[in-house]
This record gives C-alpha cells, structure tokens and sequence, in this order.
C-alpha cells in the first residue's frame, strides 16, 4: 500500500511537471488557446499547409516552464501563399517557436502596417528555433521576414534555415530613437543560395541586418551577438552581414561564395573574431571606430579586410560614412587574396546628390 502510494504521489509531481497541450487547426482555435495559456503549456499546431494565417500571443512563461508553439512533426506544418498580415506576433517573455516551415510566401506590405512572418516585439527570453524558410518573396525593398524589435533582451534565432529567398532581409534587429532590443542572439543558423535584389541600388538584401540607421542612431548600443552562422552563396547586396548599432559580437560565422561582406557600415565597438572568408567578392568591410577584427581567416577574395574612409570620424561628428579609426586588427590568416589588407578604402569617392543632406548633414566627399 505504501509503495502504492508513492507511485500515486510520484505521477502526480510527473503530471503537474507538464503542462497542458493545446492542439490547433486555424488561427481561431490558436487565439483562444493563446488566450489562457500559462508557463509549461504548449500549442500544438497540427501537421497541414496553412494560408491567410495571422496571430497573436501575448504571454508569459519562465526560465523552466517556457511556452512552445510548435509543429506536430517538425517540417509537417507549412505557411504559405499570400501575407497580409505578421503570421506570429510575439509579445511577453519565454515563448518558444519552433520546428514550423514557411514556403513560397508572398509579403504585401500594407500602408503603414508591417508585414512579417515572425516578429518578436518587445519580448524577453523568446527564441525561434529549429524553423525552415524557403522560397519567400516580397512586394516592397527593405521588408524583413523575421524580426526582433521593442524594448525587449536576450531574444534568440537559431537552428533554422533560410534557403532561396527573394528580395527581402532575412533576420533584423530593429534599433529605433527610443527602442533597442538588447543581447539579442542569432546562432547556428544556416542562409544559402540568396540572389541578388531586384531593387534599385540593389539594396536590402541582407541576410543578418542589427540596426537601421547607421547615421543617426549607429551609435546606440545593442550588443547582439551573430555568431556560429552559415552563409553560403547569398548575394542579395552587399553587404551579407550589416551591422549598423555599436557594442555587437560577430564570431565563428563561415561565408563562402558570397557577393558581399561582413560590413561594419556604422556603429563603434564591435568584435569580429574567428570567422571564415572562402570565396567570394569580400571579407571585412570597415567603417566606424573601436572595432575589433581578430582571429579571421581569408581565402581567395580581391581584398580581405577593408579599412574606409569617411565624410566624419570619430562617434561625435554626423557623416553619411564615418571613417575607419582606433581600430585593432590582429591575428588574422590571410592567404590567396589580391590584397590582404587594405587602408583607405573608397578615397574621394562623391555621393554628390545620392543622399538627403538635410536629414544627414554631412559631407559629400569622402
């Protein structure tokens, strides 16, 4: 009787451990389980293709019970079609997506409204994991498909894949005048196969992009940390990895065969360690001060590190490029390259007429 009772006691303790589990089949159903959700439960979403999907979650879990929404079968639950509306909007803290795949979707950009598959805003501890998007194509330039915005900390994406998309930015940080997403993490990630924007300028195409604004708020801190990354014939832009914000952390991240590079096109303060540049139009593209490049290794590329010149320096002066200074290169492997490193980047280069003075007061002339 007595060892009876321990098991009645021990299934018990087991049973309270989990949470509920909350399996859905359209967004109706999703939004009420949303809606009394708590710490340890989890919504199911059933395996099926999906259009015209748009929600929302507003919840809290912690550190041992988080919340997880994810896939029946990892792979078996599919968006797709036409995008009107952010698919998951995440708000709160310790939400988890994972393992849901996003195919041949197309972004319309509303009036004033974004338009994104997964945004987390304003969230604390939330992660997008183990997800798949591919084939994911938008109708307006600079249009992001999955993004960490507000004031939140410590929000992740990692072990997912992004293959084969069109004309948009794959994974934002987004810095504004008065919101800064801190610590935020994009890890293990892997990004392939990413032509070249249609766009004018051809611009917004990054893979990774932390901040926006590299003039007016390059100097605000974020410190993210992009790291343990593939990035694999991806070329958008120029730029594959866009840093904008200060104090961020690029480490052990592989690029191959990409028509671009890791750019440091604003910000101060930031370290660039250990990462692999094989093939390719570039390795390191430098603006801004106080950086970091160590322990990186080139191979085969016109020029392995870039060192710019500007229309300001320093973080005080405003210039619509801010020249590369106090600067510690160290330790890097440079082999196979036309140039290894090169001081000077871009001199007298005139964009007369290709910026609003007005909104960057700046000089012309670099």
């Amino acid at each position: 009787m007595r060892n009876t009772l321990s098991i009645i006691i021990c299934l018990f303790a087991v049973q309270l451990s989990f949470g509920k589990v909350y399996k859905v089949r359209s967004p109706d159903e999703f939004n009420k389980a949303a809606a009394t959700i708590a710490p340890g439960d989890e919504i199911v979403i059933a395996n099926g293709t999906y259009t015209s999907w748009a929600v929302t979650i507003n919840a809290n879990g912690t550190v041992d019970k988080p919340i997880v929404i994810r896939a029946e079968h990892k792979g078996k639950v599919v968006f797709s079609g036409k995008v009107r509306q952010s698919v998951f909007y995440v708000l709160g803290s310790y939400i988890q997506l994972k393992g849901l795949k996003f195919e041949d979707c197309q972004l319309f950009k509303g009036q004033g409204k974004d338009v994104i598959l997964i945004q987390l805003n304003a969230t604390k501890n939330c992660r997008v994991t183990d997800c798949f998007f591919t084939k994911i194509s938008v109708n307006s330039q600079f249009m992001p498909i999955v993004v960490i915005s507000g004031d939140g900390d410590n929000n992740r994406v990692d072990h997912s894949l992004f293959i084969s998309n069109k004309n948009n930015m794959d994974v934002q940080v987004r810095i504004g005048k008065e919101t800064v997403p801190l610590h935020s993490l994009v890890d293990h990630n892997t990004f392939m196969n990413k032509d070249s924007v249609t766009w004018k300028g051809n611009n917004g195409g990054e893979c990774v992009q932390i901040g926006q604004d590299p003039i007016l708020l390059g100097n605000r801190y974020a410190y993210a940390t992009v790291r343990d990354n593939r990035f694999i014939r991806c070329s958008g832009e120029p730029e594959v990895i866009s840093n904008k914000a200060s104090g961020n952390k690029y480490i052990n991240n592989y690029v191959e065969d990409c028509h671009g590079e890791l750019v440091m096109r604003g910000g101060h303060e930031c370290l660039v360690d250990s990462n692999r540049f094989k093939g390719g139009t570039g390795g390191i593209r430098i603006n801004g001060t106080g950086h970091t490049i160590s322990n990186n290794q080139f191979e085969k590329l016109p020029i392995a590190i870039r060192l710019m010149y500007g229309m300001a320096k320093g973080k005080i002066d405003t210039g619509f490029y801010i020249a590369a200074g106090d600067c510690i290169i160290k330790n890097n492997q440079i082999k196979y390259c036309d140039t290894g490193i090169l001081i000077g980047g871009a001199k007298n280069a005139d964009w007369t007429g290709k910026f609003d003075t007005k909104r960057y007061p700046s000089r012309t002339v670099q």
